[in-house]
């Protein structure tokens, strides 16, 4: 399982090395990801996270949906040249094939339980060839969340959907790597790769930057140039970038 406690999976506890090194391999999939040309971005994690500052130093325009699935407010409105925030509970108020692109941080796909409705909506407002990078939790994490609250018999049982408790009582919905294939393939996009967001372990970062002997972008590097496409195996959160045939 992880060597994580549930307790420090928000990246607000005392694991201070790892998600400064989470953060940053986060910011370098985006930063690979990104289109090469300026582009009208849709940010759909919520306003949690440093995304759309990313987006538009690389030269894009952000529209940032706040609270996504939640009571609308009072609509969409500038709060800079280049970002735009909206709430909305849907996404009806833009219209299809309206963006280049779509991310869907900060685990949004799997606190909102009926994840198929999100991605079909992600599919209809991308342009054809548009693309979408999408974040959820993974079976590892379901599976240690279980076992550190002694849910056992949990652990034996494999489900189409499998929805975790958390000690804080909100749900999660946990994937394998062919569960979020299945799920972007069903909304008619087509996966481009699947990925752990980390496989480096907690200990093994904190002795390396511990160490001196390498930097936190040489850690970065040598992450992303590790990974396979697929496993799933590893990593409490996978990553996958899929695009819209056209």
């Amino acid at each position: 399982m992880l060597p994580i406690p549930a307790s420090e999976l928000n990246g607000s506890g005392t694991l201070g090395p790892y998600w400064t090194f989470y953060r940053a391999v986060a910011a370098e999939q985006l930063r690979q990801w990104l289109p090469g040309t300026p582009s009208l971005l849709l940010d759909l994690s919520g306003g949690r996270g440093r995304w759309p500052a990313q987006m538009t130093r690389a030269g894009h325009r952000i529209i940032e949906v706040m609270d996504f699935r939640r009571p609308p407010d009072r609509g969409l409105h500038d709060v800079s040249r280049r970002v735009q925030k909206v709430r909305a509970d849907t996404l009806g108020f833009l219209p299809d094939e309206s963006v280049d692109g779509v991310l869907a941080e900060e685990r949004v796909l799997s606190v909102e339980i009926m994840a198929e409705s999100v991605i079909e909506d992600v599919a209809r407002v991308l342009k054809p060839g548009g693309r979408a990078l999408l974040c959820v939790d993974s079976l590892v994490l379901g599976m240690a969340i279980l076992a550190e609250q002694n849910y056992w018999a949990h652990l034996c049982q494999t489900g189409e959907v499998m929805l975790i408790p958390w000690p804080d009582g909100s749900i999660t919905r946990c994937f394998t790597s062919q569960q979020l294939r299945e799920l972007i393939t069903g909304a008619g996009l087509e996966v481009d790769w699947i990925r752990p967001r980390t496989v480096l372990s907690p200990s093994t970062v904190d002795h390396v930057l511990g160490s001196g002997n390498q930097s936190l972008s040489w850690l970065v590097r040598t992450e992303l140039e590790t990974q396979a496409d697929g496993d799933d195996t590893v990593g409490i959160h996978l990553v996958a970038s899929a695009r819209k045939p056209g």
